[in-house]
């Protein structure tokens, strides 16, 4: 039987934040993650209506569960991410395998 798709039951918010902090996460030289929880130095700031991540964008419409507290406590609750967001942030071994299903939506290609 093929794995359930969202099995923790997130809502469409928290799964863009989770992929955008899972994009924040990877290495950006393309070398095997690291185990264990990965630290997410510092949220992007913004660039006009979007903000850069590695090699892709985030449109801000996409991101603003990057400010909101509920989706932060969620995705504690879950055990996706831990730390005192926005502070403080890890993305957790399960927040990192957690697939989300909407990375292709949230990360875009740029050319700028």
């Amino acid at each position: 039987m093929p794995p359930k798709r969202n099995p923790l039951k997130l809502n469409a918010l928290q799964l863009k934040t989770l992929a955008i902090l899972q994009a924040l996460a990877a290495p950006e030289d393309g070398a095997a993650a690291p185990e264990g929880d990965r630290p997410i130095p510092r949220l992007p700031p913004a660039h006009g209506n979007h903000f850069h991540v590695g090699e892709h964008i985030v449109m801000g419409s996409d991101a603003t569960g990057l400010h909101n507290p509920s989706v932060w406590a969620a995705l504690i609750r879950k055990g996706l991410i831990g730390g005192e967001p926005p502070v403080s942030l890890t993305l957790t071994p399960a927040g990192a395998a957690y697939n989300t299903g909407v990375a292709d939506k949230v990360l875009h290609s740029h050319d700028h």
